[in-house]
C-alpha cells in the first residue's frame, strides 16, 4: 500500500510500505527474533478457532476504546449547585454530596488546590456540626461512620494509593492520611476509606437517574486550624490532578471525560460539573508542570492590564485554586497593579478597621463609579478579564459606597488566582488536554448542549487520558491549602521543540504508523 504525503504545493513525497498481518509468518518471525521462542508455540494457526478468537478479541478491545465516557456530564446527586456561605464558612464555595450506603449528606468545600475528599468521621477532634452553631444553615451537618455503611471498606497500607504506607506496622493495616494545609497550621488526619459517592447524570444517552462511583474518602478523625474555626466544618472535596481526587477516580472508572468545570456567578453561587469540556468558543491556556510534574493547576501569566494601561514588568506563574477565596500576586506585580488601580478609580481611598486589604475606598452613592478592569494575559495573547475586581462592603451610612480591591501580596515568585477573579466565569479544568478553559457565564447556561471537544472526540478517545502515576505523585505530603497555597513552583526553563525539517517529521510519523500496523492489523 502506498501513502502520498503532500508537503507543499510544489513538492510531493511518496512513501510505500508493506502491510504485515499481526498473525502472519513474517510477524511471527519478527516477534521470535525479538523475544525468542516464547511466542512460537502460542502463535495461532491460520483459520483455526484460536486465530479467529484472537482477532475477535482484538476487535472488541478496539470497540471498547472507542466508546468513550459512559456519561457526558455528572454532578453530585443533591444537585450541581456551588454555594457561597460568606465569612462564617471561610469565604469558600460548597456543595452537598451523598456518601455511603445508606447515603449520608455532607456539605463539602470545593478546593482545586488539593486532592483528597475528606469528611468528619468517628470524630476525636472535629468542628461543631449542629445547625444551631451556624446562622446560615437550616439543617445539622453529618458525621460519617464507615461501620454504618455497607459499601465501605478500608484502604490497606499496601494499596498504591496509600502515600503513608511506609509508616504502617503491617501492610494489611488501614491506610492513615495526613492532609496538611498552610492556613494557620490547618490539617485533617485519619484513615482512608473506599466507599460510594452518589451522582446524577446529565446526558442525552443516560439510562439511569442516579449513578454511584467508588471513591477514596478521608475518614477525618482530627481537624485543626481553620477547619476548627468555620472553614469546611463538614469536609472538603479536593479537585486536584492527583490520583486520589474525585475527578481522577471518575475518569479512571470511565464514567466521564477527564475534565470538570466550576462556575461562580455574580451572586457568589454557581455549579460544579464532572466531565464538562466547556464551549467551543471558550478561551484556553495550557497548564505548566511544577518541577516537571503536573501536580497542580499552574499557568503562565505573561502580562496584565489595569483599564487600558498595560503594565511593563516580568510575567509570573500562578496557581488556579477554587479553595483560595481571594487572589494573591507576587509583591512586585501587586504593587504595580494596585498603584495603577488607585490612579484610575474615581473614589477616595480610606482605611477601615478590620479590613485585611490595603486599598479600600468610599464614594458618594450619588456619584457614578468608574472602577477600572483588571486583565491577565496568558500565552497566545489570551485575555482573562476580571469581571468584578472589587468587593463591596456593607456601609452604615447609605450615602456612601464602600469597596476594597481584594488582592494580597505574596513574597513568592508565583501567584494564586482565587475565587474572586473567577466570578462570572465557567472555569474548565481540562486535565485530559492539560488546559484551563474559561468563558463568560451566568452559571445557568452550562447545560445548553454546546459541549466542546478540544482534541479527539469521544470516539477517538485515548485509552489512558490520565497523567501517569509518576506525574501525579506530589513532591511532598502537603496539599495546597485553601486560603494560602503551600507549595512554591520553581522557575521553569523554557524548552523549545527540536527544529526538525518538516519532511523528517513526516517520516518519523510514518514509522510510528508502520509499527502500529504491525501490532494491530
Amino acid at each position: 500500500m502506498a501513502y502520498l504525503l503532500v508537503v507543499d504545493a510544489a513538492i510531493a513525497v511518496t512513501f510505500s510500505s508493506k502491510l504485515i498481518h499481526r498473525f502472519s509468518d513474517e510477524a511471527k518471525a519478527f516477534f521470535v527474533s525479538r523475544n525468542g521462542n516464547i511466542f512460537a508455540d502460542s502463535w495461532p494457526k491460520k483459520r483455526s478457532f484460536d486465530y479467529y478468537r484472537l482477532l475477535l478479541s482484538s476487535d472488541l478491545k478496539r470497540q471498547k476504546l472507542k466508546l468513550g465516557a459512559e456519561y457526558q456530564l455528572l454532578f453530585p446527586s443533591e444537585g450541581s449547585d456551588a454555594l457561597f456561605l460568606g465569612n462564617e464558612f471561610g469565604w469558600l464555595h460548597y456543595t452537598w454530596i451523598d456518601i455511603g450506603t445508606p447515603n449520608v449528606s455532607f456539605l463539602v468545600a470545593l478546593d482545586a488546590g488539593s486532592d483528597l475528599l475528606w469528611v468528619p468521621c468517628d470524630c476525636m477532634q472535629c468542628a461543631p456540626l449542629s445547625a444551631s452553631y451556624y446562622d446560615r444553615l437550616g439543617r445539622d451537618l453529618n458525621e460519617y461512620s464507615p461501620s454504618l455503611s455497607s459499601t465501605s471498606k478500608p484502604l490497606s497500607c499496601n494499596d498504591q494509593l496509600c502515600e503513608l504506607g511506609s509508616d504502617c506496622k503491617s501492610s494489611k493495616d488501614p491506610c492513615p492520611y495526613l492532609a496538611s494545609y498552610y492556613s494557620e497550621n490547618t490539617s485533617s488526619s485519619g484513615l482512608l476509606i473506599e466507599d460510594r459517592l452518589h451522582l446524577a447524570p446529565f446526558s442525552e444517552h443516560a439510562s439511569r437517574s442516579s449513578v454511584w462511583a467508588s471513591v477514596i474518602i478521608g475518614c477525618g478523625r482530627k481537624q485543626s486550624g481553620a477547619f476548627s474555626d468555620g472553614a469546611a466544618p463538614d469536609g472538603l472535596m479536593g479537585l486536584g490532578p492527583g490520583d486520589l481526587s474525585v475527578p481522577s477516580l471518575l475518569a479512571k472508572a470511565g464514567l466521564v471525560r477527564n475534565t470538570f468545570s466550576i462556575c461562580f456567578d455574580d451572586n457568589h453561587s454557581g455549579t460544579i460539573l464532572f466531565g464538562d469540556q466547556g464551549l467551543v468558543t471558550q478561551k484556553s491556556t495550557s497548564f505548566v508542570p511544577l518541577e516537571g510534574k503536573f501536580v497542580t493547576y499552574l499557568i503562565e501569566v505573561e502580562g496584565y492590564l489595569v483599564g487600558s494601561s498595560s503594565l511593563k514588568t516580568a510575567g509570573f506563574q500562578a496557581l488556579v485554586d477554587s479553595g483560595t477565596s481571594f487572589t494573591f500576586l507576587p509583591y512586585e506585580i501587586y504593587e504595580k497593579i494596585v498603584v495603577e488601580f488607585d490612579k484610575q478609580v474615581n473614589a477616595t481611598r480610606s482605611s477601615f478597621k478590620g479590613s485585611p486589604w490595603k486599598y479600600c475606598y468610599n464614594s458618594s452613592s450619588q456619584e457614578l463609579l468608574n472602577i477600572p478592569t483588571v486583565t491577565l494575559v496568558f500565552a497566545m495573547n489570551q485575555s482573562f478579564i476580571v469581571h468584578n475586581p472589587v468587593i463591596k462592603l456593607i456601609s452604615e451610612n447609605e450615602e456612601f459606597n464602600v469597596f476594597c480591591l481584594p488582592i494580597q501580596p505574596i513574597h513568592e515568585e508565583f501567584g494564586i488566582i482565587g475565587q474572586n477573579f473567577m466570578w462570572g466565569y465557567r472555569m474548565v479544568f481540562d486535565r485530559e488536554n492539560l488546559k484551563l478553559g474559561w468563558s463568560t457565564s451566568n452559571c445557568q447556561d452550562i447545560t445548553d448542549g454546546k459541549i466542546m471537544h478540544l482534541t479527539p472526540p469521544p470516539n477517538d478517545r485515548s485509552p489512558n487520558p490520565l497523567p501517569t502515576n509518576q506525574q501525579q505523585m506530589t513532591p511532598s505530603r502537603h496539599a495546597v491549602a485553601p486560603a494560602v497555597a503551600g507549595r512554591t513552583p520553581a522557575k521553569s526553563a523554557a524548552v523549545s521543540p527540536l527544529a526538525f525539517p518538516y519532511w523528517l517529521c513526516l517520516m518519523n510519523l510514518l514509522l510510528v504508523l508502520m509499527r502500529l500496523f504491525v501490532l494491530d492489523v
